[in-house]
């Protein structure tokens, strides 16, 4: 798989009938291995690792409802009072972060009401932290360390 614009983390790969499959210590099973799970895959180690948010914090690919369409958020992590904190949207690295993409992570956010929105494609990072006053989205420098 190719090399992403975050750390090098190893992981567990093995070939299936389904094809390559990665083991998701998060999710604690195999998946199949995409290039947008390759980048799920290392922006959890990423969050966990470098931005020390709790496992047990994180959670990925789970159905929530949005005007009664069910939708299936990439990452989202929580506080310690069990609060969304940031909604991530992953892309696979050829896939060029759009206005499009953000737009499905603020859909996600509808439901989740989080502080912050990250979009990657595990090139490229992008993170908003929403403004109290006017409820709008405005880009941040860099990702947050968690607080507990």
């Amino acid at each position: 798989m190719e090399e992403l614009n975050l750390p090098r983390f190893q992981f567990k790969v093995k070939e299936t009938v389904k094809g390559r499959e990665i083991w998701d210590e998060f999710r604690k099973k195999y998946v199949v291995l995409t290039p947008e799970e390759w980048v799920r895959q290392h922006f959890l180690k990423f969050l966990n690792d470098y931005l020390k948010y709790p496992k047990s914090l994180l959670k990925t690919e789970f159905e929530i409802k949005y005007n009664k369409l069910k939708k299936r958020p990439d990452i989202v992590a929580y506080d310690n009072t069990g609060s969304a904190l940031m909604v991530v949207e992953c892309k696979a690295p050829e896939v060029k972060i759009s206005e499009a993409t953000f737009q499905q992570a603020a859909i996600y956010n509808q439901t989740l009401k989080a502080k912050y929105l990250v979009i990657t494609n595990g090139m490229d990072h992008f993170c908003c932290e929403q403004n109290k006053k006017t409820g709008t989205f405005d880009f941040v420098e860099k990702i947050p360390v968690y607080q507990s």
